[in-house]
């Protein structure tokens, strides 16, 4: 596996890595019409808008395709003032997890964000997502809980951080 820094040229593999993640990991919890209207075209448009923007991290198999991403910066919405950090996103194919892949994807954002002297982190997970527990094996502690609607389904989004992301790599 190789991790690097996406170009434009990755996010057609983002965001097929998206929306198959979203269908496997969300079935059941978001709506199926949500889900079925994610289309590549429509993610990769996305996805070139913000690898031109944001820091966005790849992992490739060894045929050099994008089997799962990483984005992350500053924390964005001000609610948290202890976590100055922000894991935005990160997807990784079914087949390919639990294989170690997600720290890994990691480990880049948390040394962008040590180059902006940001050492605490936080993340947005939703309630029923197991991938939560990928979080807290890795030190992360709930700090708050936000609901959240998805096409008329509310959901909890479960806020996670980590005071110091040393704990981690």
């Amino acid at each position: 596996m190789k991790i690097r820094k996406a170009t434009l040229t990755d996010a057609k593999g983002v965001a097929k890595v998206q929306v198959d993640s979203w269908r496997t990991t969300y079935k059941n919890i978001v709506p199926d019409k949500y889900l079925n209207q994610m289309t590549y075209e429509s993610r990769e448009q996305k996805w070139k808008d913000i690898i031109s923007k944001e820091t966005v991290y790849v992992a490739e198999n060894n045929a050099g395709e994008v089997v799962g991403f990483s984005n992350g910066g500053k924390e964005r919405t001000g609610k948290y003032p202890n976590y100055k950090g922000e894991l935005y996103a990160i997807y990784i194919l079914m087949e390919y997890q639990r294989k170690g892949l997600g720290k890994l994807l990691l480990e880049p954002i948390i040394e962008d964000l040590k180059q902006q002297n940001i050492f605490a982190m936080m993340v947005l997970v939703l309630e029923k997502n197991s991938s939560r527990l990928f979080y807290e094996s890795l030190g992360a502690k709930k700090i708050d809980t936000v609901e959240i609607d998805i096409l008329g389904k509310k959901l909890n989004e479960l806020v996670y951080g980590w005071e110091n992301t040393a704990i981690i790599i």
